[in-house]
């Protein structure tokens, strides 16, 4: 509907709310990412995973990407296409080794890619507090172990922990059930993850959403993720 914004020379000047971030495909939604970006994938395995912005990640070129994701890759498809395809030069993550997880591992182990692992409580703190502005810290876990060493440690109340630091990122790509033209998401289930975290982490999120819904059909106390920390959003159907 149009609104009155004001009056000039008399005369009613009307608007229309233009807010809509739904592009036309997944390959337009991904097109600036350029080499060298940091991005974080939505995903616990395949629940949640974008996979349709990674085939088009992949086939626009980018290279030397430092990918976030909770896994290394499930196969064959999904993240573990982009490892294949050698765009990959870095990945963050907390659990690299799994029974289907070949492609990573064939990587690692001829030093193709580096890795740096963080617990899965510490991986998810990381990127909320890059989120929330959060400066850093600190952690229990990993305290004694590998994974600690360099890093500053302190002492409290009884128990040792480590300084851990925000995880920032250039790009998100994320999934979601259902959103509006406005970039407000819900998600189904256990496919919602990662998601909304990362979504508030990132300078441009692009979700791939199974459903696009009009404006005030989402309940605003059933959405998880507010339009104001998406950019693109791309539906399943134009992808």
């Amino acid at each position: 509907m149009p609104i009155e914004v004001g009056r000039r020379h008399g005369a009613r000047r009307k608007a229309t709310n233009v807010i809509n971030k739904i592009v036309e495909s997944a390959r337009q939604a991904v097109a600036d990412i350029a080499d060298g970006a940091t991005i974080m994938i939505g995903g616990f395995g395949n629940a949640g995973m974008p996979s349709l912005l990674i085939e088009a990640l992949i086939d626009s070129g980018a290279r030397e990407l430092t990918i976030v994701n909770n896994n290394a890759g499930n196969g064959d498809t999904g993240l573990a296409a982009l490892l294949k395809a050698r765009r990959v030069k870095k990945i963050i993550c907390s659990f690299p080794r799994q029974s289907d997880s070949h492609v990573f591992d064939a990587l690692f182990r001829a030093g193709e890619i580096a890795l740096e692992l963080t617990p899965q409580g510490n991986l998810a703190e990381r990127i909320r507090a890059a989120g929330a502005g959060i400066g850093g810290f600190f952690s229990p876990t990993g305290y004694g172990t590998l994974l600690a060493e360099g890093k500053e440690t302190r002492l409290i109340d009884g128990r040792h922990h480590v300084l851990e630091f925000p995880i920032h990122a250039d790009f998100a790509l994320i999934k979601a059930h259902r959103g509006d033209r406005w970039g407000n998401l819900v998600y189904r289930k256990a496919a919602r993850n990662f998601g909304p975290i990362m979504a508030t982490a990132a300078r441009c999120t692009i979700v791939q959403v199974a459903e696009v819904v009009e404006l005030g059909v989402l309940d605003p106390e059933a959405i998880v993720t507010p339009g104001i920390f998406v950019q693109r959003v791309v539906p399943e159907a134009r992808a």
